[in-house]
Order: C-alpha cells, then sequence, then structure tokens
C-alpha cells in the first residue's frame, strides 16, 4: 500500500503534465483575483449608498451578541481547511477556484443593486481582534474586504453552502461545508450582521451559482467529479 504522501506526489505529478490543467487553474486564480477587487469596490459603493436600516422579523426580536471573533477568523479557519483539502485532491483545484471567484462576483454585482443600511443595533466589527496580527495600521474594511453594508447576500453562509455541493460525493467534506454555512447564518444573525432575509437567501441563489457555473465550466466540473 502507497503512502499518503507518494499518492499526492503522484496526484501532482499527473496534474502538473496536463496542460489544460495548468491552464484552466491559471485561469482561475486571475478570475479570483478579479472578482476580489470587484467585490471591495462594489463593497464601498453600497456603503457609501447605504440607506435607512429596516426591521426585521429574527433581529428585532433577539438581542445583540458580540460574535466579532467568530465572524472575523471562522471564515479564515473555514476556508485554511478547504484549502487543505484542494491541495490534497489538486484535481479540485480548477473548479473551486472558479466556482468561488464566480460566487464573490456574483454577491458583488447584488449588493450593488440594494443600498439597506445595517440592522441599527449590532456587532461592532472593528479590526480589533487584528491588532495582535499586526494590522493596527492596515484599515480592516481593505484587509477584510467588507464595510458591513454589504449585506445581500450571506458570504458567510452562501459561499460554504455552495462548497458543500461542489464537495457533495465527499461525506466528511459535505457534512463540514453544511454545517459550517449552519453555523454562520446562526452566528451573523446573532450579531444582527445581516438580515434574515439576506441568510434565507444565500442557499437559493448559492445553489444557482452552483448549477450555473457546472455548466459554464463543464471540463473543470468532470475533472473534479474524477478527483474522489
Amino acid at each position: 500500500m502507497q503512502s499518503p504522501i507518494t499518492t499526492v506526489k503522484q496526484r501532482y505529478a499527473a496534474a502538473m503534465a496536463d496542460k489544460r490543467f495548468m491552464v484552466s487553474f491559471l485561469a482561475g486564480l486571475v478570475f479570483l483575483a478579479a472578482a476580489l477587487v470587484f467585490n471591495y469596490f462594489a463593497a464601498i459603493y453600497a456603503t457609501e449608498r447605504a440607506s435607512a436600516a429596516v426591521a426585521d422579523i429574527i433581529l428585532s426580536n433577539i438581542p445583540v451578541f458580540d460574535v466579532d471573533w467568530i465572524f472575523v477568523f471562522g471564515p479564515f479557519v473555514f476556508m485554511a481547511i478547504m484549502i487543505c483539502v484542494c491541495l490534497w485532491h489538486p484535481k479540485t483545484l480548477p473548479f473551486t477556484a472558479k466556482s468561488i471567484a464566480t460566487f464573490v462576483a456574483v454577491r458583488s454585482f447584488f449588493i450593488m443593486l440594494t443600498h439597506l443600511g445595517p440592522f441599527p443595533d449590532h456587532a461592532i466589527i472593528d479590526g480589533g481582534t487584528l491588532h495582535f496580527l499586526n494590522f493596527i495600521s492596515v484599515n480592516p474594511n481593505l484587509f477584510l474586504f467588507s464595510t458591513g453594508a454589504d449585506l445581500f447576500f450571506s458570504g458567510h453562509t452562501g459561499l460554504p453552502f455552495m462548497l458543500s455541493l461542489v464537495f457533495w460525493k465527499h461525506r466528511l467534506i459535505r457534512i463540514f461545508c453544511l454545517a459550517s454555512s449552519v453555523f454562520f447564518g446562526i452566528i451573523v444573525l446573532l450579531g444582527h450582521l445581516h438580515y434574515s432575509i439576506d441568510v434565507a437567501s444565500a442557499f437559493f441563489i448559492s445553489y444557482t451559482i452552483f448549477i450555473m457555473v457546472t455548466k459554464i465550466f463543464k471540463k473543470d466540473w468532470d475533472r473534479l467529479l474524477t478527483a474522489f
């Protein structure tokens, strides 16, 4: 029986020998970088034009909880785990990069359409948790690509749910992503950082994005399905 390290080495040798794989992966990285830049400016646009807040059936009936640390660092932990999964199965890299990029781009477009202001009482996410990482002189909004007014729809909820669909064939990853989606959905509601419609709609929009990317990037999707 081969060792796990040997198996992974063979996976990378096969992947890097495939020029179409390398081109597709690099294209995915470029697409993802462009989507993140688009997201940053879309968030600024939404913040500058944010209107008054509105009532919410859930937020109006629950107190605010301090979820600063979880809201900020939770997604980093989640993405670190998912990056490790993708690196362990390199065939998943092109499609995963492109699907995340598409998710970010679509969400960036959505937050530019409606400019509701944040709920009046909400947890303060001021970047204070970043001090020990020596980001004191860095605008936390720039670092997090978030401004607090980029509300519809919830990326904390939607991205893990979409990745659960991407990795549906792998039971443990599927469960982890689904649990993360529900967990982050609860967290943003407890902190009053998203309206309930932002969280509820994330599941439906993320599913639509998933179906869309499987059609647009069919070859990458077919390659990912052979990874497990």
